[in-house]
């Protein structure tokens, strides 16, 4: 039988895992809407500025040139 605490634990993990499921839907649909808005989504907006692609930005590395 399994004690309060695993238990507790087993629940915690779950309740994540379905929380991470439901960002990550969330963060689809956003870019769906935004695709059909005709928008292109921002790419890599983890931690950057939003935006910062759609401006330009750098060309990239200068041995592509």
């Amino acid at each position: 039988m399994a004690t309060k605490g695993q238990t507790h634990a087993k629940r915690d993990r779950e309740r994540s895992l379905r929380e991470r499921r439901e960002r990550k839907q969330a963060k689809k649909a956003e870019a769906a809407a935004q695709r059909a808005a005709g928008n292109a989504p921002v790419v890599g907006s983890g931690g950057s500025a939003p935006g910062v692609e759609a401006q330009g930005g750098s060309p990239g590395p200068e041995w592509v040139r």
